[in-house]
């Protein structure tokens, strides 16, 4: 495939580097086809290096391994050490499976509330400018009886 003849959802290989998410694209139609190019954009290496501009990455990834450190070492105190790396691995998965929808359902209620406030903003400075302008019209309704 030609440099040329690229879409948007194919990155070139001189911008695999400074790839960035895409949050919205569009689909083929095809099922197996938007599947195998969803799959052509994975790569480790890149989303490894990327990992800290990941939201909520960094904390639940950290949360998920000190829990399932912590809970290998009291579980291998009294179990073997087969049983205890499963209990670690299955900590560490719930642990940061959990803190990851926690800290996502936070974030989009945060921007929920954000989105809130910008579709109120400009009936703000409406409401306002009629009660400035109704104060106006007022003061000088009193005024005009003021001087008759």
């Amino acid at each position: 495939m030609s440099a040329s003849t690229e879409t948007a959802n194919e990155p070139s290989a001189s911008t695999s580097a400074t790839r960035r998410p895409i949050y919205k694209t569009e689909t083929t139609g095809n099922y197996w086809q938007d599947v195998w190019l969803a799959f052509k954009r994975v790569s480790i290496v890149d989303d490894m290096q990327r990992i800290g501009e990941i939201p909520c990455a960094r904390n639940s990834l950290l949360s998920g391994i000190a829990s399932g450190a912590g809970v290998g070492v009291i579980r291998a105190l009294s179990a073997g050490p087969f049983v205890a790396s499963n209990w670690a691995v299955g900590t560490f998965v719930l642990i940061s499976m959990g803190t990851w929808t926690v800290c996502q359902n936070n974030i989009q209620a945060e921007r929920r509330k954000l989105q809130r406030v910008v579709e109120e903003m400009p009936k703000r400075f409406v409401k306002q400018k009629d009660q400035a302008s109704q104060a106006d019209s007022a003061n000088g309704a009193a005024e005009s009886k003021s001087s008759q």
